[in-house]
C-alpha cells in the first residue's frame, strides 16, 4: 500500500503531522486550493473517495487519519482530501462555502478540479467518485449533491445535512447515502440553533423528504430495511431511474463509527456500473 502521508492523527479534527501530494511533501496545488493524496497500490483507473473535513480542520487533518485512510486505501481506492478556506484572517482552518447566500469560492467548481488534476497525475478514475464528509464537510456534500448532483457518482454524508430553511427542492436523480448518530449532540438528527438562533441546523429527516422527492418516490415510507453491524438501515428503492437512497443510524454520538467505511463503499460499488 502507498499512503502518501505519515502522521499520528488518529481523530477527525486532529492536526496532520506530514502530509503531501505524492512523493512531494507539499500539498497539490489547483488554481483555488489545496489537497492532499493517498494512493493505492494500483493508481490506474482506481475509484476516488473525495472527503470533506469538519469545521475548522483540514485535509491534512483527514489525510493524517491513518485509520480512515488505510481503510479505503486497502479497498483499492484513492483518497483525497481537500481543504476548505479560512472564512476569517488568522484561522487555523476552513470552512466550506456551503450555505447558498454564503460569498466565498465555487466549492462544487474546486472539488471537480481536485478530482481531475488527481485523475491526470496518478491515472486516477475522474467517473467512479464518491463524495463524502464529516459534520460541515456532511454539509457541503449534501449541499452541492442538491445543486449539482451530476458532479459524482454517488454522495454519502456523515453527521450533517441541511440547515434550516431546508432547500425548497433539489435536483435528482441522485445516489445519496446518509449516515448519523442517534446520540449526536453536535448536530443533532432534529437540528439545533447556533450563535444565538442566528444560523439553524436542520432536520435530518426533513432532509430526507427533500431527497425522496427529488429522486421521484412514491412513498414516505422506506421499502427495505437491513442491519451491519452497529447499524440500522432503511432504504427507499422505488424512485427513479438512476437514483439510490438510504439512511443507516447507529447508536454513537458525533464521530466516525466503526464499520462505516466499508458498508459505505459496499453501497457505492453496488451503485456502479
Amino acid at each position: 500500500m502507498k499512503v502518501v502521508a505519515t502522521a499520528l492523527a488518529l481523530t477527525m479534527l486532529a492536526p496532520s503531522a506530514i502530509a503531501g501530494c505524492a512523493e512531494d511533501p507539499a500539498p497539490c496545488q489547483v488554481a483555488d486550493g489545496a489537497y492532499h493524496l493517498a494512493l493505492p497500490d494500483a493508481p490506474q483507473a482506481a475509484p476516488v473517495v473525495v472527503f470533506l473535513h469538519g469545521a475548522g480542520s483540514s485535509g491534512a487533518a483527514v489525510i493524517g487519519n491513518t485509520a480512515l485512510v488505510q481503510r479505503f486505501v486497502a479497498r483499492g481506492y484513492a483518497v483525497l482530501a481537500p481543504s476548505a478556506l479560512p472564512r476569517r484572517a488568522g484561522a487555523s482552518g476552513g470552512v466550506w462555502t456551503f450555505l447558498p447566500d454564503w460569498e466565498g469560492r465555487d466549492e462544487a467548481a474546486f472539488l471537480r478540479r481536485v478530482v481531475w488534476d488527481a485523475a491526470q497525475a496518478h491515472g486516477l478514475s475522474d467517473s467512479r467518485v464518491l463524495l463524502t464528509g464529516f459534520s460541515a464537510g456532511a454539509f457541503m456534500v449534501s449541499y452541492l449533491a442538491c445543486e449539482a448532483p451530476e458532479s459524482f457518482a454517488a454522495y454519502a454524508p456523515l453527521a450533517g445535512a441541511f440547515w434550516q430553511p431546508h432547500p425548497a427542492s433539489c435536483r435528482g436523480p441522485v445516489k445519496l447515502f446518509q449516515t448519523h448518530g442517534w446520540r449526536d449532540r453536535t448536530v443533532p438528527l432534529e437540528g439545533r440553533p447556533l450563535r444565538g438562533g442566528a444560523w439553524l441546523q436542520g432536520d435530518v429527516f426533513a432532509s430526507l423528504e427533500i431527497w425522496r422527492r427529488a429522486n421521484d418516490c412514491p412513498n414516505m415510507a422506506p421499502d427495505a430495511f437491513d442491519e451491519t453491524g452497529i447499524f440500522w438501515r432503511r432504504a427507499w428503492t422505488d424512485c427513479a431511474d438512476g437514483s439510490a437512497l438510504e439512511l443507516a443510524l447507529h447508536p454513537g454520538g458525533h464521530t466516525l463509527p466503526s464499520g462505516w467505511v466499508d458498508m459505505v463503499l459496499d453501497w457505492f460499488e453496488a451503485q456502479l456500473p
